[in-house]
Formats: C-alpha cells, structure tokens, sequence
C-alpha cells in the first residue's frame, strides 16, 4: 500500500542546521507535504497567479534587494500579502537577517522565519533533493534486498524459499546486505527504485533453525548498506518439471512497481543449485545488459550465421 507521507518543519531545521529567526506558534505543528520550494520574487510585485503556499518559500539575494527598494509602506504591503498566504515558512538564504517589517507581518500571520548561511542556489538544491527523497511514493514488499557486484537485487518468492539463506551465502562472498523479510521501497524519480529497511528491523536476519542474527556485528559494517538502488527483481520458485523456463535469456521480462519497470529474472531452484552463484551472475548480466551487451541475442546470431553458412555451402 502507498502512503503519503509529511516532513515536519522542525526535522527540516535540525537536518540543515537552520536558524529560528521567528518561532510562530504553530512551528512544531508545521509539515512540509510538497518537495518543491519556491522564490517569491513575483509574489512581491503583487502577482500571486499560480501560487503554491503550500511550499517552502526562500528568498535570497535578489529577492531582498528588490524589496528593499520599496518605500517602507510599500514594504509591508508586499509583506503583508505574501504572509497572508499562511505557507509553512520563510527562509532567508546567505544569513540575511529579517527586517522589522518582514517580522512585523510574520508575527501577524504567524508564519515562522529561518535563516540559512549557505547561497541560495545552494541550500534551494539541497532541501528539493532531501524533501524529493523524504516525500517519495513509497510501499513495503516481502522480500530481501541485496547489492551484489553493485547491482540491487529484490529477491522475492514463497516464504521458506531460501531468500534469506542466499543472502547469508552472498555476505560471506563479500556482498552487502540492504534489508531482509521487509523491503521499504521508495520512488525517487521517474525510473528510479530506492530500497531500505524498516529502522527496526534494519541490518537483522531471520534463519529458520538459528533465528535472529545482527549481520552488521557478525560480518562486520562493510556487510550492511542502508539503501541502494534496485535494479534486478530475482523471482526464486521452486522447480516445476512441467514448467517451460527460458533458457536462452531473449525474452526480458518486467515487474511494476510504483510504476516502474524493473527487469526481473525467474530462477527455479533444486537441492543442490549454488543459488548464490547463480545471483552473482544474474547481476553481472544485468550490468552487462544495461551497458549494451546482451549475450543471449550474440548467441543466437551466431548460430544463425553458423546455418545460413551451412546452408549456403550445401547449395
């Protein structure tokens, strides 16, 4: 199921070590639920067509030195109308401190004031990237998530399929483990898949027969990663002698996930496949893959080349 989720205002000021330049009384109960933030330039001439209140509003220096140019009356009528707008707050980039009529309309509206020393350009890129990721669509799938050659693996199937024990054999080969029985999966851009672990479950194992163990103090820190990118969804089922399975790799197949395309690979497995081995491979082919190389459709040109040749020698 996708949540839709919120940014309190005072998580935003802790994480970029803002400044409070005016606390309204609403600061804690403030929640950023846009990852846009806006300049309001515009605003200030008195066109407010298209506003969004519902962002972040930054004003840096441009901004400043257009309203400073006003009259003092015309100051506070500009004032006056932006705040109105009741958006969640105002920060002032490149540590410009509130004039009195910008603080005299935010107690008046009760809009709080931050300050941030960093450019404008700076601190605007920083907080959309950090609010794009904290915002994203989200949902949990049953599964484990690993980096493998620094491809992310989902793998799903049946509950006691074996995912967990693969992921154990592939940390002993030197792999990282992202989250294991429930993956966090967020969607960051268009075509882009960002897997974690629930905090309270982040860096454990579940092994049917021993139970709980804490990879990160087991194998080690460089065994655990918070997140990564998915890249590969391996479907592990068990084999079926009536089942047809592709045994070229020519068919490329896909499962959706918040809208997303994710190539996935269907492996069956017996007692005694080395399935980590097999994992391995599956992400150094979607690697290769994703840099142009596909060895199946090498394969079957060659061996149409090889007939055609045959052919044309029988003639």
């Amino acid at each position: 199921m996708v949540h839709d989720y919120c940014v309190p205002l005072k998580q935003l000021v802790e994480e970029f070590g803002l400044d409070v330049a005016y606390r309204a009384t609403d600061f804690d109960a403030v929640r950023l639920t846009v990852e846009d933030v806006a300049r309001p330039g515009l605003q200030l001439a008195g066109y407010f067509d298209h506003f969004e209140p519902m962002r972040l509003q930054v004003m840096g220096n441009a901004e400043i030195s257009y309203i400073e140019k006003m009259t003092e009356p015309e100051r506070l009528s500009a004032y006056d109308r932006l705040f109105s707008y009741k958006f969640p707050a105002l920060l002032l980039a490149r540590g410009f401190e509130p004039g009195k009529d910008c603080l005299r309309m935010a107690k008046k509206h009760n809009v709080t004031i931050l300050r941030s020393k960093e450019a404008t350009s700076t601190v605007v890129s920083a907080i959309i990237n950090y609010l794009r990721t904290e915002l994203a669509p989200r949902i949990t799938r049953h599964g484990v998530l690993v980096e493998v050659y620094g491809e992310g693996l989902l793998l799903i199937g049946d509950s006691g399929i074996g995912k967990s024990e693969a992921a154990v054999e592939l940390l002993k080969r030197g792999h990282r483990l992202i989250a294991d029985d429930a993956v966090e999966i967020r969607k960051i851009s268009g075509n882009t898949l960002i897997g974690s672990a629930p905090n309270h479950i982040r860096n454990y194992i579940e092994l049917r027969g021993i139970g709980i163990i804490n990879v990160a103090k087991l194998f080690g820190m460089g065994a655990v990663k918070a997140e990564n990118e998915i890249n590969l969804v391996v479907n592990i089922v068990p084999w079926n002698n009536q089942a047809v399975y592709d045994r070229l790799g020519l068919e490329e197949h896909h499962m959706e996930i918040l809208g997303v395309d994710i190539p996935m690979n269907t492996i069956p497995i017996t007692p005694g496949r080395n399935l980590a081995v097999i994992l391995e491979v599956a992400a150094m082919n979607n690697r290769q893959r994703k840099m142009g190389y596909n060895a199946a459709i090498e394969f079957t040109e060659q061996i149409n080349s090889y007939f055609a040749t045959q052919a044309g020698n029988q003639e």
